[in-house]
């Protein structure tokens, strides 16, 4: 038998009796809750007026209240007659009750009224016994079908929670677990359900399935194979050296480049722990470092190896594979695979570019600062007076002059950075000398826009560990610029604070900012705002940048665009 009719007759058949247990529990209450109100309505009543009019009766019906009691309650028993003789009786009453109030003293009436009110009392007593007998029998019977039925829903709802869970529960476990294996890819497992229902059907389609996939797999096993190899030819032809690692961090494989770089053997590194092979191997150890730390670690520069008989350069790149395994909905990481990309000719060409650079600039210093002597002996009146025209030029010549000097300058200083051969004399130094030095060479510049330098050193500033000449030319620079991109007579504010272990030099102006998208980027190199009609080569901030940082320093920004920008200087101090 189908399930869907097993639960369909179990449940209809279940649904029926409680339909009937409540259907038969509605009768009955609503039996006894009409034998009930007719008790307690007709009878009860009655007994209560005749209880009254005997109260009356015994106190004296020549009294005026009790005379009318003794009426008002027997017009109440008029309206009253429920019980069969009870008509006549309360006419009985009446009448006699008329005749006594015609003659007060006759004292058989008076027995005769008290009888009267003792037959309709004991009359609604027996008719009230009679009521709770009937009563009593309705309960009985309702018990007994009440009884019954619930105990049949008892049975049925038993005989379902035996059977229907383990029925529905154990094929539905069992399917689960057959699932599970063809999932692990133990495709030779079966499910066997014999009944003809739809677990069965079920059973038979997924039997089915299991053996395609079983076929399928075998069928496969040699293009997989083939692929395998494809994939490992590939690999081991690549220029750049390529390392790859499970989700266990043991080697899966290693290139024939990677292998000669690191001078190891197939044979010593398949299968095995990459930190076990790190211990013995300092260049494997530089290249897994990152995979066993926890944390987000920045770009590093290229990885110097001595390769193809010369120091070469190679930039590491690890690449995590992901997959989302068929059928869940989360990642899992199944290995990482290490590439070292060759960038040796660039660098070798970023050397010579390097190289060139500084060669030029130094050779342009000498006939720049030539050419700025020259135009000072110029400006000398002992050396001859120069009509206006010819002022206007040698200040054009003397500008263009001093912007090619702080070119070649940065230049020059880029050179350093680059080749990586900055030559720090780090010292201490007074925060007050290398301000008042910055300021000094900025102040005819600021005093041409008729803008403030407003400087604030406090008189007890500590001394700071700095290369004093090269701190002072940062400062010098972000004062240069702040003047240069502020409005005139504006305020430049310059000064200094100390934080604990450190002293801060901040340049504050109000000019036109730098835009939200930008403020990253302004310490890259060759960088400039776009849209800036300001003259520069963008080298500045990625050098004063470098100089700070190589002294242990920090520079740093902060801009709203439209109220200008704050650059500050974290340097430490002399300790004691």
């Amino acid at each position: 038998m189908k399930i869907k009719i097993k639960l369909f007759l179990g449940l209809g058949i279940l649904f029926t009796m409680i339909t009937l247990l409540t259907i038969l529990s509605t009768i009955f209450v609503n039996r006894l809750s009409a034998d009930t109100k007719n008790i307690l309505v007709a009878n009860y009543n009655t007994i209560d007026y005749s209880r009254k009019m005997l109260i009356a009766l015994n106190n004296d019906l020549t009294d005026p209240a009790n005379a009318a009691t003794f009426y008002e309650n027997l017009a109440k028993q008029q309206a009253n007659v429920t019980e069969p003789g009870e008509q006549e009786l309360t006419m009985q009453l009446t009448q006699h009750y008329k005749q006594l109030l015609q003659n007060f003293a006759d004292g058989g009436l008076q027995k005769a009224l008290h009888k009267d009110v003792t037959d309709i009392m004991l009359l609604n007593m027996e008719a009230i016994q009679r009521k709770s007998n009937v009563a009593e029998k309705t309960v009985d019977n309702a018990f007994v079908w009440i009884g019954i039925t619930g105990g049949i829903c008892f049975l049925i709802a038993f005989t379902l929670l035996i059977n229907l869970p383990g029925n529905v529960a154990d094929p539905i476990k069992e399917l689960t677990e057959s699932i599970q294996e063809i999932a692990a890819q133990n495709y030779s497992r079966r499910v066997h359900f014999d009944k003809q229902n739809e677990f069965g059907d079920l059973a038979r389609a997924f039997n089915t399935m299991a053996k395609k996939l079983e076929e399928y797999k075998a069928s496969n096993l040699e293009k997989l194979m083939i692929e395998k190899k494809r994939i490992e030819t590939l690999i081991n032809n690549m220029t750049d050296p390529v390392i790859g690692l499970d989700e266990q961090k043991n080697i899966l494989f290693m290139n024939n480049v990677a292998l000669q770089i690191t001078g190891l053997q197939n044979t010593d590194t398949l299968g095995k722990p990459a930190q076990d092979i790190a211990v013995r191997n300092d260049l494997v150890r530089s290249l897994i470092q990152d995979l066993f730390s926890s944390e987000q670690l920045p770009h590093t520069a290229p990885v110097k190896i001595f390769a193809d008989n010369k120091e070469s350069y190679f930039e590491k790149e690890i690449i995590p594979i992901n997959i989302v395994p068929t059928g869940e909905t989360a990642e899992k990481l199944i290995g990482n695979v290490i590439m070292l990309r060759n960038v040796t000719p660039y660098k070798e060409l970023d050397f010579a570019k390097t190289n060139f650079i500084a060669t030029v600039s130094h050779e342009l210093k000498t006939p720049i600062s030539a050419i700025k002597m020259s135009v000072q002996l110029l400006e000398n009146k002992q050396v001859g007076l120069l009509n206006e025209e010819q002022q206007s030029l040698l200040e054009s010549i003397k500008d263009d002059a001093s912007r090619l000097l702080k070119i070649t300058g940065e230049l020059l200083n880029m050179t350093q950075v680059e080749s990586g051969s900055i030559q720090l004399s780090v010292m201490p130094g007074e925060p007050a000398e290398i301000i008042g030095y910055a300021v000094n060479a900025n102040k005819t510049a600021a005093d041409a826009k008729h803008i403030k330098l407003d400087v604030s050193v406090p008189a007890d500033a500590k001394k700071v560990l700095a290369d004093t000449e090269k701190t002072a030319w940062v400062l010098n620079n972000l004062i240069s610029n702040a003047i240069r991109y502020s409005y005139e007579y504006a305020t430049i504010f310059i000064n200094v604070t100390q934080e604990g272990s450190t002293t801060k030099f901040v340049v504050k102006d109000s000019g036109q900012g730098i835009p939200p998208q930008y403020v990253h980027k302004i310490f890259d190199r060759y960088f400039k705002v776009p849209g800036s009609k300001k003259e520069g080569t963008g080298l500045g901030l990625s050098i004063s940048k470098e100089f700070i940082e190589a002294q242990g320093g920090h520079l740093a920004v902060e801009s709203d665009l439209g109220s200008g920008s704050t650059f500050t200087i974290v340097l430490q101090n002399v300790t004691a």
